[in-house]
């Protein structure tokens, strides 16, 4: 199951018991503040969510997906990434019971 923004402002509304509308402002916010800090070259810190910044990827050649046989320049770029915290990593990597074997 995947949340679109709406079911996000839906679920956090109702566990924070405040309304949509305030609920929506605030998320709206947050994913500004987050933009324009990373759009600086900052990075943002939410201990035990995760870390948000932004890192350069160096140009680098190729292959045409269209023309295997050719190779073209791929530029220079910055991407964002998300790198997660522990607590978000340790509620994703819950294990469902099963032992790994022992050598």
């Amino acid at each position: 199951m995947a949340l679109n923004k709406q079911q996000l402002v839906a679920e956090v509304a109702k566990l924070a018991g405040i309304k949509k509308g305030d609920t929506e402002k605030a998320i709206n916010g947050t994913i500004a503040a987050i933009t324009e800090e990373l759009a600086k070259g900052g990075k943002v810190t939410l201990v035990g969510f995760g870390t948000f910044s932004v890192i350069e990827k160096k140009e680098r050649m190729g292959i045409n997906p269209r023309d295997p046989k050719k190779t073209l320049k791929i530029p220079a770029r910055k991407v964002a990434k998300f790198k997660p915290g522990k607590t978000l990593r340790d509620k994703v990597n819950v294990t469902t019971g099963t032992k790994k074997k022992k050598k």
